[in-house]
């Protein structure tokens, strides 16, 4: 992690949830998104739950349904237990059916309060990041174990989804997954080729197989299904009509075709962020018109099912002037053109139902440690305190009318 940096207090949430869902309701907000912590419910992953664990998200739930704000809960958000990671983490098919008994078990004990659920937060990053590139825990780079892995989280997905709708049919359930509109570098059709594979294997590879019951073509070739592990029945177990789609959104992705060769070069693609329009802090390029045509072709994919916009922010680091004022205009101009780049897509009929800006605070931001700020309201680390930016501010009265203006 930057600067040795560890998630052990971050924003403190644990200890100051009420303040936070205080924040919210300042803030006009009618949905907030959070995550449950595997090893908070076991430790091990697997064997009873920890009741301390379940008493914390009841609490957090029964706050945030008093003050009218919908809980919408993600199961699996990158912390996976020791013990489970050190049995060979997500490359091993074991591990659908543990993940399988920890939704059962936390569900059961939550589902009266929460019924709106995404299952994971971003698998393609914490398989991709994860197994194949060594960027995120547990840092491997096998694409072996990347694809594998895959494979297990989609078992996973389907076989969670059936085990909620087993516990009460009428839970929402869905997935946050992290998508970048794939362009083509140049006008070429190996360009746009690659550019469709980019697409397949980068937003589509965990929801066609629940939706349609196969892996979208994301390969020159045949996908790699023996080295994933695939066996007969297994895209059955894969399937899960989602009640939703969610939607992580932050850039966009330029795609260029290169000759297929081994490992992550397979795809024979070559994908790198665009840089045209003006960067964030973290230097990642604003470009609201990228975020409304990915919506277009996602709804035009999966006719008739719902999306939320589970994830969308900007880096910027401003920090409070003398008088305590965070102004941090960049992140109004931000907002006002991917709301309306969403307003657009919503204009030609695209079912967008909720939108969740990232993040209600500054927060630990995995490897980037607290070097990137993503929140609404400014938290200083040392105090914890919470200091609501000039952004979160015109987002709470954009919140209120409905109107960017």
């Amino acid at each position: 992690m930057k600067g040795a940096a560890t998630g052990d207090v971050a924003c403190d949430s644990y200890h100051r949830y009420k303040e936070d869902v205080a924040l919210l309701k300042e803030l006009n907000l009618t949905s907030y998104r959070f995550s449950i912590s595997w090893p908070r419910i076991q430790t091990d992953g697997t064997g009873k739950p920890n009741p301390k664990g379940l008493d914390y998200y009841k609490r957090l739930a029964d706050a945030l349904l008093e003050a009218k704000i919908r809980p919408l809960c993600t199961l699996y958000h990158w912390d996976l237990p020791q013990k489970l990671e050190d049995a060979g983490g997500w490359p091993n098919r074991d591990l659908a059916a543990r993940f399988t008994d920890y939704v059962d078990v936390t569900v059961r004990a939550l589902g009266d309060r929460i019924s709106h659920w995404c299952i994971f937060n971003e698998p393609w990053v914490f398989t991709f990041l994860g197994y194949g590139w060594g960027i995120h825990a547990p840092a491997r780079k096998n694409f072996g174990d990347c694809m594998r892995a895959t494979h297990v989280v989609n078992i996973a997905q389907g076989q969670a989804f059936r085990a909620i709708k087993a516990i009460n049919s009428k839970l929402q359930v869905g997935t946050a997954f992290s998508m970048a509109n794939c362009e083509p570098a140049s006008s070429s059709d190996a360009d746009r080729q690659a550019a469709d594979r980019a697409h397949a294997l980068g937003n589509v590879w965990f929801v066609h197989p629940a939706l349609r019951g196969e892996y979208p073509k994301a390969f020159p070739g045949d996908n790699p299904l023996d080295l994933m592990g695939v066996k007969s029945g297994d895209m059955e177990l894969c399937r899960a009509p989602l009640d939703f789609l969610g939607i992580n959104y932050y850039r966009r992705q330029l795609v260029s075709a290169v000759p297929p060769g081994a490992g992550e070069s397979a795809t024979g693609v070559h994908n790198f962020d665009a840089h045209e329009g003006p960067l964030t802090d973290f230097a990642w390029e604003v470009w609201p018109d990228s975020f409304h045509d990915l919506l277009l072709r996602i709804s035009r994919e999966y006719k008739g099912v719902f999306l939320e916009i589970t994830e969308n922010g900007c880096s910027y680091l401003e920090m409070p002037d003398e008088h305590g004022r965070v102004r941090d205009d960049r992140r109004i101009q931000f907002l006002r053109g991917y709301l309306g780049a969403l307003g657009g897509a919503m204009l030609h009929s695209v079912p967008v139902r909720a939108y969740h800006h990232w993040s209600l605070l500054d927060n630990f931001e995995w490897a980037e440690g607290y070097a990137q700020r993503f929140g609404l309201a400014y938290v200083d680390s040392r105090s914890q305190k919470r200091t609501i930016k000039d952004s979160g501010h015109w987002y709470a009265q954009l919140a209120s009318t409905g109107k960017l203006t």
